[in-house]
């Protein structure tokens, strides 16, 4: 399929427009960034003659992020998560009959493509990072980033200049790129969306996904890049296992590429997809583990008899499959009062768990629940592994009633509109460090 045209993906109740460049194999599925459309490409030259370079090799898969461009746009104050974002990604690759591709992340997408390797390895024949990092903020322990004061300042500069090329001088560019510029803000979104895709990408922190991926990875960036700092570039080369780090002079004067000394992203994109090594065999992989349990289920047992009690663990087992159903989990074991579970998406996972704790006390019993992602050792239909612990662990701590994440989790679901309380920093049982635990509110 080569035709030009737009398409649309239904990925669950919303439309992803895509559109496919050039003939395969391999595939390349370009993630997009914060500017990156589909109609880019007709409003700044440099997009189009990336799309087309690529397109020379490969079948290039494009698309538009739910809420930007030609895929449905969202309500005010929804604003898509890295989860949704990665169900977007794998629903135009089944739409376009793509079962693996080279994932190519920058900017936002960085975020994306690289969960979307470590959850779905048997996707991700390659790894193309650029102009991106696994955090925006800095921390004691990632000191790289805008602080809170020159954040608080974008955020007011988004809201009185998006739309007219703000974003051009971080380019380097003339009054005609502004113009460009200025076309791009104006299909991604208006300034609130802006806003609110920005604050996302200033919450997630990917950090802990990248030991977990096993596909080739090529990172990509320009060392005096105005928005992100090349260390973080370098972060990602260390803690991707085997990355391969280009660093290319100066800071980037277009989004896609111009002519210039030494080799251009396409090529470089090429040359790696082309002729690189073969992924590690996908034995390992990120999900999202859930441990459930019912509370004082051998008093509640001594009270209402083992008639009445068996009735209401099938009434239970029925809500637990409906809701694993609904919320796209795989039911791993049963653990006596309780189940554990994994799934692709943290969002969903705790989504999950919230609704069966809401449905154990519509049955008189109260339930209490245990989060956490991490990497999993694949066993046939089972998950082994730090992760399964670390996730029974935080289970068993969690009060009646409680949802209770590990950290990892509350910063892989920034912009879901969840929010946590927290519950301070605890040792595991068996697992080495201290952990901070918080709870679904």
């Amino acid at each position: 399929m080569d035709d030009g045209d737009v398409r649309y993906a239904r990925s669950g109740e919303l439309h992803i427009a895509y559109k496919i460049a050039g003939t395969g194999p391999p595939d390349v599925v370009l993630v997009p960034g914060l500017l990156d459309t589909i109609e880019g490409e007709a409003v700044h030259a440099p997009i189009a003659r990336f799309t087309q370079r690529l397109s020379r090799f490969a079948r290039v898969i494009r698309l538009d992020k739910r809420g930007t461009g030609l895929s449905d746009r969202l309500p005010p104050g929804d604003t898509p998560t890295v989860e949704a974002r990665v169900d977007d990604v794998l629903a135009v690759m089944d739409a376009a009959q793509s079962q693996r591709a080279a994932v190519v992340g920058t900017a936002d997408g960085g975020a994306v493509a690289i969960v979307l390797a470590a959850s779905h390895p048997e996707r991700v024949s390659a790894l193309v990072l650029s102009a991106t990092a696994a955090r925006v903020a800095p921390a004691p322990d990632y000191p790289w980033g805008r602080s809170d004061e020159e954040y608080a300042r974008l955020r007011t500069l988004i809201a009185e200049r998006w739309g007219t090329g703000m974003v051009a001088p971080f380019f380097g560019g003339n009054d005609e790129t502004r113009r460009e510029f200025a076309r791009l803000e104006r299909l991604t979104g208006t300034p609130s969306a802006a806003q609110r895709m920005f604050d996302t990408m200033r919450a997630t922190d990917v950090r802990s996904v990248l030991p977990m991926i096993t596909a080739p990875t090529l990172i990509v960036h320009n060392v005096d890049h105005q928005v992100w700092p090349v260390e973080g570039a370098r972060y990602l080369a260390e803690h991707i296992a085997g990355a391969r780090l280009v660093e290319l002079p100066g800071q980037p004067e277009v989004l896609g590429e111009l002519p210039r000394d030494g080799p251009l992203f396409s090529e470089l994109i090429e040359e790696f997809v082309t002729g690189s090594r073969r992924a590690a065999p996908t034995d390992r992989v990120l999900k999202t583990i859930v441990f459930t349990d019912i509370v004082g289920s051998t008093e509640r047992l001594a009270a209402v008899g083992d008639r009445r009690w068996s009735e209401l663990l099938d009434d239970y087992d029925t809500k637990v499959d409906a809701a694993l159903e609904r919320f796209r989990g795989q039911r791993v074991n049963w653990t006596g009062d309780g189940y554990f579970a994994a799934f692709d998406g943290a969002a969903r996972a705790i989504e999950c768990a919230r609704t069966l704790v809401l449905e154990a006390r519509r049955l008189g019993v109260d339930l209490r629940a245990g989060v956490h992602t991490g990497e999993c050792e694949v066993r046939g239909d089972d998950y082994a592994g730090i992760a399964v612990h670390i996730g029974a662990r935080v289970g068993a701590i969690a009060a009646p009633g409680e949802v209770l994440v590990t950290s990892t989790v509350r910063d892989l679901v920034a912009g879901s509109g969840l929010e946590f309380a927290d519950r301070g920093v605890h040792a595991l049982k068996g697992v080495p460090g201290e952990w901070q635990l918080l709870a679904v509110v």
